[in-house]
């Protein structure tokens, strides 16, 4: 008999355990990840199994530690007028419409049932938001380096989905493609004068129109000394200009020399500097009623911190007036 009621005593202790199990709080459904834009609306669902006398919260994740608590039951938490919350009976569920949705609102939500102050049952849904990339701070500046060196130019930029990296120059036409290369950074081993200029870091994804940044590289340079026609002939009486283009960076001081010595501005000389760009001048060296011991040979001279450059220029002497400038006399 004590066998018969101690079976008993089991059975029922079995069964209310069951039970008691069965009805224990449990996520049934959870929305899967969701992907919208900007300006759309958007629903997350979370249906709960014998989640009646318990409540159920909607909360988005901050941090490891930090919820934001948006939602207990049928009410509304967070004082954001573009969330909302609803509840249907016949599934249980609980659906949580953000409308506008906007850029800050991606990041991770959890579904929580609170079935104990330490005991919550969570549930976690991402919601992404597609945006136009922009090109972050830790992106390179305009900067100036040295002839010789290597340089990395580097672009981030944030934007979902992830965008897409290219490099391009001003200096090639876009209609020709223009691609110098994709990814984050551009690498010029060993840069020189002819790799200064206007670099664009542009970042794509679909979205919107992207975002380009404008990167002015400057290279310095010892000075390259060029003569646009080394050998010049002029008769007697007559001006001539003897003309030099210059490259250099920083900007160098030029001057003439003949026989040895600097030639400055005087009766029979007049010297003149025009200044293309930064790293471009053009010198030009009149000589003022050719006399016959102005003729031989002149230097035209650069020099910067980098070093200093020359080349040379003959005056001859010829029958005939040379034009020009000797016919606009």
């Amino acid at each position: 008999m004590k066998k018969f009621i101690l079976g008993i005593l089991l059975t029922v202790a079995s069964i209310t355990e069951i039970t008691y199990a069965q009805r224990t709080p449990t996520i049934s459904y959870l929305s899967q990840e969701q992907i919208v834009d900007i300006g759309q609306s958007v629903e997350l669902k979370c249906s709960v199994v014998y989640g009646d006398e318990y409540p159920v919260f909607w909360l988005k994740v901050e941090s490891i530690k930090d919820r934001l608590p948006i939602s207990s039951g049928t009410s509304l938490i967070i004082g954001d007028s573009r969330f909302s919350i609803s509840y249907y009976a016949d599934n249980s569920t609980y659906t949580l419409r953000i409308d506008n949705v906007q850029q800050t609102d991606r990041g991770i939500y959890e579904c929580r049932v609170q079935v104990a102050v330490d005991n919550p049952t969570p549930a976690y849904v991402q919601l992404q938001v597609r945006f136009e990339p922009s090109i972050t701070d830790n992106s390179t500046n305009n900067f100036i380096t040295t002839e010789g060196k290597s340089v990395q130019l580097e672009c981030y930029a944030n934007g979902y989905p992830a965008p897409t990296i290219s490099w391009r120059r001003q200096s090639v036409p876009f209609s020709s493609g223009g691609l110098i290369i994709k990814g984050n950074i551009l690498t010029i081993p060993s840069i020189t004068k002819d790799d200064r200029g206007i670099y664009y870091c542009i970042a794509t994804n679909g979205v919107g129109r992207g975002h380009r940044r404008i990167i002015n590289v400057e290279v310095e340079f010892a000075p390259v000394v060029t003569a646009k026609r080394p050998y010049v002939g002029q008769a007697l009486t007559y001006d001539q200009d003897l003309e030099c283009h210059v490259e250099a960076y920083p900007p160098p001081a030029i001057s003439w020399i003949k026989d040895g010595e600097e030639i400055s501005n005087n009766r029979d000389y007049r010297i003149s500097h025009f200044a293309t760009a930064d790293e471009i001048s053009d010198t030009t060296l009149r000589v003022i009623t050719v006399e016959k011991r102005q003729y031989g040979m002149f230097y035209c001279k650069a020099s910067n911190k980098y070093g200093s450059h020359n080349t040379s220029i003959e005056l001859f002497e010829t029958i005939i007036p040379v034009c020009p400038p000797a016919c606009n006399l």
